[in-house]
């Protein structure tokens, strides 16, 4: 049975954003007359992104559910009520065939309007660490696609698929030239490079460290290429107008992620999910920085299950002020280490993930 309206629901980073768009991508290529739809959260990243590559979007007013009592609780609940109104709207009016959730303020209402009309449901769960509206909303999911071992400790056992977490096309496409990466920012073949990521937004906690560290960095002799977010691009630099490095290469948001990957040695990086399976793909020895602000710790998590099998290096937030970069640039110089560190996150590569997803939307059409 071919997919002709699909709703995939979700977003709020790069992270969500980045699979959703994949597993549309795949199912556009599978089925060209499917009617695909994306419902997201007003103000947040894929109110921008999505459209830009060609999706319609709804956007939903659910927000975060509030760190501390007060106005902002008042001002969820509205939000949410006014969500799961809008949500059972749009399952009513479009009536799809499957919902899928990738995750996301958006993906709760959404979800829960669906199944609540018995329209088939499918979570992709990215995280090693199922947040509790995921959890909520496995129990009548069709099926749950997952990115990491014992996962049963969240959802019903029978119901969890081991897909592996979905990633952008470009980085599928390998890059075998390092010369090409190289020459696209402006670096040589001889150069060590360090990549910096904090993700699409930036980590300020990274930045910081960065910034303390512009001496350490300068008298290295490594090359670092620095994404620093939209949020922090226009501080930073112009706080380093006048003290930036020969060898410090400052970006606000690097759109060749593969050429990035492909022209680096050696990559710093939050734990997101999305961030992780690239990581993997690409095979590039890694220090994670497991973000301290997100639902239940679930990025320390994510950078244990790969820390616990040689395949990353984790420093907690707290201290990366004094380790962080004096870690990369001992890194960078031992190749053994390197290597090892290569070999060990491959292993964890799902390339296929993004069709085994879809593979799995079809078989609840199926049954």
């Amino acid at each position: 049975m071919k997919i002709e309206r699909v709703i995939i629901s979700g977003g709020g980073t790069g992270g969500h954003i980045f699979p959703a768009l994949a597993i549309a991508g795949e199912i556009g290529n599978r089925f060209p007359d499917a009617e695909i739809l994306f419902v997201g959260a007003l103000g947040r990243m894929e109110m921008e992104r999505v459209p830009a590559a060609g999706y319609k979007i709804i956007g939903l007013p659910v927000m975060g559910f509030p760190r501390k009592p007060g106005l902002k609780m008042l001002k969820f609940v509205t939000s949410l009520l006014k969500s799961n109104r809008l949500a059972k709207k749009i399952i009513n009016e479009f009536n799809p065939q499957i919902a899928i959730g990738v995750g996301g303020f958006a993906s709760g209402p959404l979800l829960r309007a669906a199944a609540k009309k018995q329209i088939l449901t499918l979570i992709q769960e990215q995280n090693s660490y199922a947040g509790i509206t995921n959890r909520l909303l496995g129990k009548k999911a069709g099926a749950i696609c997952v990115a990491y071992d014992k996962m049963e400790r969240y959802f019903p056992a029978e119901q969890i698929v081991f897909t592996g977490n979905p990633v952008r096309e470009n980085l599928l496409k390998k890059i075998d030239d390092r010369k090409e990466a190289l020459s696209f920012f402006g670096l040589k073949e001889e150069d060590k490079v360090v990549l910096v990521i904090g993700g699409s937004l930036g980590a300020r906690s990274i930045n910081n460290a960065m910034l303390k560290n512009v001496e350490v960095m300068a008298k290295s002799g490594v090359q670092f290429i620095w994404q620093t977010g939209s949020i922090y691009y226009c501080e930073i630099t112009e706080k380093m107008k006048d003290a930036t490095p020969d060898n410090l290469h400052i970006h606000e948001f690097l759109s060749r992620m593969d050429l990035a990957y492909a022209a680096s040695g050696v990559v710093i990086s939050r734990a997101g999910a999305g961030t992780i399976s690239e990581l993997c793909l690409v095979g590039k020895p890694s220090i994670l920085v497991p973000s301290p602000n997100v639902a239940e710790d679930h990025q320390t998590k994510n950078a244990m299950a790969l820390a616990e099998k040689n395949a990353a290096i984790m420093i907690p937030d707290h201290k990366i002020d004094e380790q962080l970069l004096p870690e990369a640039i001992r890194l960078i110089n031992n190749p053994e280490e390197c290597s090892r560190l290569s070999l060990e996150i491959k292993k964890l590569a799902k390339p296929d993930a993004t069709r085994h997803i879809v593979d799995e939307a079809e078989k609840l059409l199926k049954r």
